[in-house]
Formats: C-alpha cells, structure tokens, sequence
C-alpha cells in the first residue's frame, strides 16, 4: 500500500518540486506559459476528453451533486470559522470552497485511477471552475457579469465538448490525436507552474494559511463521505469525490484576491500552506480509498 501510494504521489510532487527549485533559482516569468495553458492546453483537454466516446454526461450527474455539495458545504462551514482564522469571510471562504483540481487533481486522477478517470476528473474540474469564474468571483465583486463566462476558453471548450458527447459527433481521428496531444501538454505544465507560483509566496500570514490548510481538506473529505452515501455513487465515483474533498485551495484563488485587493497577502498563505499540506492529506485520502 505504501509503495503504490508513493507511486501515485511522486511523479506529481516531483514536476512540483522541480517547478518551485527553478522558480527560485531562475525567478522566470510564467504569465505567457499561463497564459497558454489556460487558452489551449486545458481546452483542449476537457474539449478531448468530454468528446470522446468513453464520456455519458448521464452516468456522472450523481458526481456532479456531490462535487456541488462539497464545495458548497466547504463554504458554508468556513463563512463562520473565517474570523477565527483571522481574515475577513470573502477572503477565507473562496480558498475553501474552491480546491486544487486542476494542477493537483488532474494529474491525481490519472495516476491513482487510470486513464478512464480523466473524463469524470475534467468534469469534476468543469464545475468547480464554473463555479468559481462565477459565484467565487461574484463573492469579491458583486458586480461582475455572468456573461463573461462565455468568453472563458475552458468553459466554451467544456460545453463544445458535451454538446459532441451528446449527440454522439464522431470526430476525425486524427483531429482527436491531436487535441489529446495538446491536451497532454496541460497536465504536467500545471503542475511544474504550481510549483514556480509557489516558489513566489511566503508564509507571512501563517496563523489563516494553516487554519485554512487544515479545514480545506477535512471539511472536504467529510462532506464527500455523506455525499457520496446519500448520493448511492459508485465505489470509483465515491472515491474520486473523497480524493476531491481532500484536494488543497486552488492557485486561482490568489490570482483573483490580487486581481480584486482582496488580503492577496492572506490568500497566498492560505494557498501555500494549504498546498504543502498536501503532501499529509492526500496520502491519508489515498489510503481510505484505495483497496
């Protein structure tokens, strides 16, 4: 057990720890690459994988609740936890609800559960990014508009992809090759660009960073196991939700408390301290699920 969880974690915590020794030493500027990731890799990932004719959007409407649950429910238990953790609510609540699962998950769902759960993985990550490019956003500014959803790559390549799905769109071959190829690119870039983001942060507000890294994941995991029974999810699909729920805040997180001057300083912490205490709870989501 040991050593296959140690199989699973590594790979990814090593383009981590390679993206954050490169960071520091060479301090490169990511913006581009970001940029890139966010524009064509990962579009074209969730485009390839929603598409493709191992995904039925039917057969993962019970993940889609739980996953709504968790995050919701993360929220909902951190809104009056948020002056304990000595921050203001929008800044605590939005690092809680919306987790890692794009640099972390992602990869997580390929190395611990094969190549079948990467379209519930991309779907999972379709909804918490959904969510977050909306009601997250709306939290630090109530006066964003909804209708610069659509102008987010991501999102257009997600719906393009599930309209495909579902009216069984055979796609030319060689155009799917090639989208998976550019969809590859996205998994390992996130990660190795976690660990540069995290190479530029620092521990400044410590006290909110490891109340935050704490609740994240067992707020999480413990709204995960409820929802995953009253749910009747099957046993890949509860232990997908259980691994999500342990997942640490999302790096998008910061980018929007910096974008909207909400405590950034604060969220960074949080995203940071979170993130490596990732390497302590997700090993103990691995071995609740993995038989």
């Amino acid at each position: 057990m040991f050593i296959r969880i140690v199989a699973i974690l590594f790979p990814m915590f090593a383009v981590v720890a390679v993206g954050y020794f490169y960071g520091r030493r060479m301090k490169p500027d990511m913006t581009f690459a970001n940029q890139l990731t966010m524009d064509v890799f990962v579009p074209a990932l969730v485009f390839a994988a929603l598409a493709s004719k191992s995904f039925s959007p039917g057969e993962y409407r019970g993940l889609a609740v739980g996953v709504l649950a968790v995050i919701v429910g993360s929220g909902l238990i951190a809104w009056p936890l948020a002056r304990f953790a000595g921050a203001q609510p929008k800044t605590f609540v939005p690092p809680m609800m919306f987790n890692n699962c794009g640099n972390l998950g992602l990869p997580l769902a390929l190395l611990a559960f094969g190549e079948d759960a990467l379209a519930p993985a991309v779907a999972m990550f379709v909804i918490s990014n959904l969510l977050h490019f909306s009601f997250g956003v709306w939290l630090l500014d109530h006066r964003i508009r909804l209708a610069d959803l659509w102008r987010i790559p991501s999102v257009l390549a997600a719906f393009a992809g599930l309209a495909a799905s579902l009216i069984q769109l055979e796609l030319w071959p060689p155009l799917m090759v090639g989208l998976k190829m550019l969809g590859d690119v996205a998994i390992p870039l996130l990660l190795f660009s976690l660990g540069v983001r995290l190479s530029n942060s620092d521990l400044g507000d410590w006290r909110t960073g490891m109340v935050g890294a704490v609740l994240r994941p067992v707020a999480g995991m413990a709204i995960a196991i409820v929802a995953a029974k009253l749910l009747a999810l099957d046993a890949r699909q509860q232990a997908m939700l259980f691994v999500f729920g342990a997942l640490p805040p999302a790096v998008l997180n910061y980018v929007f408390a910096e974008r909207y001057r909400q405590e950034p300083e604060k969220v960074a912490s949080i995203v940071m301290i979170g993130n490596l205490a990732a390497v302590v709870f997700l090993p103990f989501a691995l071995v609740f699920v993995i038989e």
